[in-house]
């Protein structure tokens, strides 16, 4: 199931990184500057398979009792698993009923270690490699911050849309392969 993000990132110190970078000293486009950091980040992380800055997420799983994989990744902590009833009942489950596992790439598991009479388990996690802009990779920062701005910058173009070459390598030493 797809997650939802209940507490988004705090990328608040990018908009003052980005307007430097194109050299923008008016809030005229403020809104537009971070709508263009924010799918910079989503293509970071669609690119590199993990999530950047730190945010809660919330995720339904099926009530089975077998390991089931989160979404995201590199999950700090799961902070709580409720039953999911058909009314909208979300009981919280105690610990002793559900184990947890994180591998060492950031991937986390949650496996329900006894039957319910609910079908559908709410997963609630804190996900992210670092917890605010500051304290995120400056090569992963220089990226975004090069693709917000060709963004911004080719806005009105019909030219392709991918990243210029320089954010790619930037963020290659990110990127996570997984073979199925």
């Amino acid at each position: 199931m797809t997650r939802v993000i209940v507490t988004p990132a705090d990328h608040g110190a990018a908009l003052p990184e980005l307007k430097s970078w194109l050299a923008i000293s008016t809030d005229r486009d403020d809104a537009l500057l971070t709508g263009q950091i924010q799918a910079a980040l989503a293509l970071f992380e669609q690119f590199a398979g993990v999530v950047p800055l730190r945010q809660t997420c919330q995720e339904v799983l099926g009530a089975h009792r077998r390991w089931q994989r989160l979404a995201a990744a590199p999950v700090i902590e799961v902070d709580d698993v409720r039953a999911l009833g058909p009314d909208g009942d979300r009981p919280l489950l105690p610990q002793q009923d559900y184990a947890c596992t994180f591998a060492p790439d950031g991937a986390a598991q949650v496996l329900l270690r006894r039957g319910l009479a609910q079908d559908r388990l709410l997963v609630r996690y804190t996900a992210g490699l670092a917890p605010d802009w500051p304290a995120l990779d400056p090569a992963i920062r220089q990226g975004v911050i090069r693709l917000a701005a060709h963004y911004y910058v080719e806005r009105a173009s019909t030219q392709d849309a991918s990243p210029p070459a320089a954010v790619v390598a930037l963020w290659r030493p990110w990127r996570r392969v997984q073979l199925r």
